[in-house]
């Protein structure tokens, strides 16, 4: 039942959204007695209920007064009312949610007409025109007379103020408007003149003038039809003025009800509520609840609504499968027979009328209600076939061998339908296993765990399939439900393995070459096959071993030394291949470990290999130790000794030991001359037999400070040089220094000389002034196109004196005194040109600034008077009587002239 409720919840959660529990009204107003009978019922309050709202409970705050389930108002004991009214709260509240309502109860106490007079010095008051209205009518003439205080000057006691009765007013009235309802008056109109007035929601508060009060004769009327749905009741106060405003009586408490007309029909929460039913459910299960809400009074029979079905489609596999609670809603099944298989929905068509449901009066409304018929598990999984079959290669996982088909009527795709399959006999070793598809549902036998065709050459499985969730109850399993499955095991070619791998043998280290240390074979899986294994090396880091290729010996191909940088921890690895010839051919690796035991092999060395010492004994000694790069036992302890020769190693020196692996060196002598000495020290180790080694160690002798630290000085000193040493090192930088700043100011004055000296030869015999520079180049003796007569002496100048101080061109005779040279001879002599060349080889020797090579120098004008022709007259020639030989003599820049005119006839 509580699964039918869940779904029914379910498929009304938009009505649960939708839908606003509470109290039809905030307020309701009943008249009662002054007395009041225990139990007697005075008002029926309407609550709204929801889905979530089935267990609403009431209370109120008072003792007096408690509420019935079905919402009616009545006294728990016998009341007498002393007062005008009583007035408590009701509080709906929900055992689900917690949730609660309030609304106010007023119970107005009514008296009958004579004891609503009252005499003033025995005359008598006003009385009303209508002594007993009809509520279902507005009371056209009825007289409602002011209430009246009786005084008794303190000796009479005062009556209780009238209570005026509610008034009454039908919605929907067609008139005609303003119609009266009743007449206020008060007994001191017959003194003074009185003016009425009434004030309140629906006078002189929103919605405004719906009621309005004849101010002269006290007759009050409504001015338009009323709507109870839009408003149920109204309070007013009546007020009595003299002409000047004054008050003459208090104001009265006017209560307008409007009574409910059958206006409104019901309307469903929902158009289209969606639940849901497990097929095979008995009947009487509950399914869902449709809800309508009238807005007239619920208390009264146009607001009492009833449900009917009206249609159900389809009417398989009977037109009526469901019914209705008329009064709550509920749809519960009323057949048995739902089968998911056959129908998955129905639609039903309820209908919802007020008037307690009676069609002939009430007004009525349709909802649509969609029943969903949602799957169980009766249907289990069958297979599509007994047997199936399936191969797969040895040694190879996570393979499919086999797909399981089955058929399961269920809803897809839903735990009913999901299969579960397992093997239940046939695989003991757990090399399969049935994995489901997802999407097709199918079993996928795979191999898990490798088989191996010499083991097993086939398997015969059982497997069972059952779904995810358990069957109805009922519903047995089916025979077609377990499957029968064949798997055929192939046999291929298997790699050779070494049985123990990583394989570990101890020896000692130094074996000679050739020794057989061990068998490495490997075993070949293929019992059925005829095959042999061929054994070789995939890693000798060092070299030093060899397998025999057929059975597997391994002998030392050099010596093994565990001192080796390829030893790891005493160990050293060999990997080898081991490969069979099938086809294809495979191959296996193993792994050979040799410990290596240590042997007594290599002596120790002294540590360390230098030291300080001061040259007077003192505390500072120097610490040394030994390394050996054997192991215990062939380590230490040590022993360390001083040489007996030379003499006086043992005469300055001596060893104290300190422990196993150390000793003090220090001095024997009260001084020692600071200086590095080289102390030999016998280093022998406790190997079997030991071994010893005579180290040397630098020892810097040097003076000490108070605090034992070689000073300055004293470190200067032990490295070999003593004081006279120093000295004449220092005298020799200063003669050094002397020197580089003598030759630095000759050559400062040489530079002066050479920019005051005067050329040895006539200005005019200076052939440098006779080259100008020209930014073309011309074509050799063989171009004709340009003119040699820009290399002569211009004739004009009137066009270099007109241009602007310091602008000129380099090929332009310069504008200022030239100075007067001699006239070279016509045939210079030989011996001038050499001179030239002399001086200026001296030159060039001596100038600091001029490049490191002979270079073409530039000039900017012949001269005058030159009788040089043109340059492209001059021709070489090796003919003549000019000896040439001294070119030899001038040094290696003239080495390439002295080539070309020195040579003789050699050439």
């Amino acid at each position: 039942m509580e699964a039918q409720e869940r779904w029914a919840h379910n498929g009304d959660l938009t009505a649960r959204e939708t839908c606003k529990a509470g109290f039809s009204e905030e307020d309701y107003t009943a008249l009662i007695s002054e007395n009041i009978l225990e139990g007697e019922r005075l008002l029926k309050v309407a609550f709204i209920r929801c889905l979530g709202t089935r267990g609403t409970q009431y209370e109120t705050n008072s003792t007096d007064f408690q509420v019935e389930a079905d919402g009616t108002v009545f006294a728990t004991r016998e009341l007498w009312i002393p007062s005008e009214q009583v007035a408590f709260t009701v509080t709906a509240w929900d055992r689900q949610t917690a949730e609660r309502w309030d609304a106010v109860v007023r119970l107005l106490v009514a008296q009958p007409s004579s004891a609503r007079s009252a005499h003033k010095k025995g005359k008598q008051s006003a009385a009303p025109e209508s002594a007993a209205p009809d509520t279902s009518q507005p009371p056209n003439n009825m007289l409602l007379p002011w209430p009246q205080h009786q005084h008794a000057n303190g000796l009479r006691r005062q009556k209780r103020d009238w209570v005026i009765p509610p008034i009454n007013v039908p919605e929907n009235s067609r008139g005609p408007f303003p119609q009266q309802l009743v007449r206020i008056r008060s007994d001191k109109d017959n003194d003074i003149p009185i003016r009425y007035s009434i004030t309140g929601v629906g006078a002189d508060q929103p919605p405004m003038e719906v009621f309005s009060i004849d101010s002269m004769s006290g007759r009050m009327y409504v001015t338009r039809p009323m709507d109870r749905e839009e408003r149920a009741s109204y309070h007013l106060r009546a007020h009595a003025v003299d002409m000047n405003g004054n008050k003459v009586e208090n104001p009265i408490d006017l209560y307008i009800y409007v009574i409910d007309m059958n206006d409104n029909r019901p309307e469903f929460i929902n158009q289209v509520y969606n639940g849901s039913v497990d097929e095979g459910s008995k009947p009487g299960t509950y399914v869902m609840t449709v809800t309508a809400n009238d807005a007239d009074d619920s208390t009264t029979a146009n607001g009492m609504v009833r449900y009917r079905i009206v249609t159900q489609t389809p009417q398989s596999p009977s037109q009526n499968m469901f019914t209705i609670n008329s009064e709550t809603g509920d749809i519960v099944t009323v057949a048995a027979g739902l089968d998911r298989e056959k129908v998955q929905q129905y639609t039903v068509i309820v209908q919802a009328t007020d008037m307690e449901g009676n069609l002939n009066y009430g007004l009525s409304n349709t909802a649509t209600a969609i029943i969903t018929v949602t799957d169980v598990n009766d249907n289990p999984p069958e297979f599509t076939a007994s047997t199936y079959a399936g191969e797969v290669p040895e040694n190879q996982v996570e393979v499919v061998v086999a797909n399981l088909t089955v058929m399961d009527r269920d809803q897809p795709h839903s735990p009913n339908w999901n299969a579960f399959y397992r093997i239940i006999s046939g695989d003991p070793s757990g090399h399969f296993s049935v994995r489901t598809d997802p999407v097709t549902n199918e079993g996928m036998v795979t191999v898990v765990k490798a088989v191996d065709y010499e083991l097993n050459r086939a398997f015969m499985l059982t497997v069972m399939v059952s779904n995810q969730a358990p069957l109805a109850g009922g519903v047995q399993m089916s025979f077609q439900s377990t499957a029968g499955v064949t798997i055929s095991v192939m046999d291929i070619n298997e790699a050779p393995y070494f049985p123990s791998n990583h394989k570990l043998i101890r020896l000692e280290e130094g074996v000679p070459t050739g020794t057989v240390l061990t068998t490495f074979s490997a075993v070949d899986p293929d019992r059925f096959m005829q095959q042999a294994v061929r054994y070789s090396k995939l890693s000798d880091p060092a070299n030093w071993l060899h397998i025999n290729t057929t059975n597997g010996q391994i002998t030392t191909a050099a010596v093994l030394d565990r001192e080796s940088l390829y030893i790891k921890n005493n160990v050293y690895e060999a990997t080898f291949l081991a490969a069979d010839n099938g086809i294809p051919p495979a191959s296996g690796t193993g792994t050979l470990q040799i410990y290596l035991i240590d042997i007594n092999d290599n002596a120790p060395e002294l540590l360390p290999k230098e030291a300080q010492i001061c040259e007077k004994p003192s505390l500072n000694a120097i610490n040394i130790t030994a390394a050996d790069a054997d192991v215990d036992p062939n380590i230490g302890p040590y022993v360390f000794e001083l040489p007996f020769v030379p003499a006086a190693v043992r005469k300055n020196w001596t060893i104290t030991r300190l422990n196993g692996d150390y000793a003090q060196l220090s001095l024997r002598v009260l001084y020692l001359e600071a200086g590095v000495y080289d102390v030999p020290i016998i280093v022998t180790d406790s190997g079997n037999p030991p071994l010893s080694n005579t180290s040397i160690i630098k020892v810097k002798v040097c003076p000490c400070d108070e605090h034992g630290d070689c000073t300055t000085i004293g470190a200067v000193a032990a490295a070999g040089l003593g004081t006279s040493a120093i000295v004449a090192i220092l005298i020799c930088i200063a003669i050094l220094l002397t020197m580089v700043l003598l030759f630095v100011v000759w050559m400062k004055r040489r530079e002066k000389e050479r920019h005051t000296k005067q050329l040895l030869i006539d200005p005019e015999d200076d052939v440098r002034d006779n080259i100008l520079k020209y930014d073309e180049e011309g074509g050799g003796e063989e171009d004709q196109d340009y003119d040699l007569s820009q290399l002569q002496q211009p004739e004009a100048m009137e066009h270099v004196l007109s241009k602007a101080p310091g602008v000129r061109r380099v090929d332009e005779r310069p504008v200022g005194a030239e100075p007067q040279y001699p006239v070279r001879p016509v045939v210079p002599h030989p011996g001038d040109i050499g001179d030239f060349i002399n001086e200026g080889l001296r030159a060039a020797d001596n100038d600091p600034t001029a490049p490191p090579y002979d270079s073409l120098l530039v000039f900017d004008y012949e001269g005058s008077g030159s009788t040089a022709g043109s340059v492209s007259s001059l021709n070489s020639s090796s003919s003549g009587d000019q000896d040439y030989d001294y070119l030899n003599e001038w040094g290696p820049r003239f080495k390439k002239l002295a080539d070309m005119y020195g040579g003789g006839e050699d050439d």
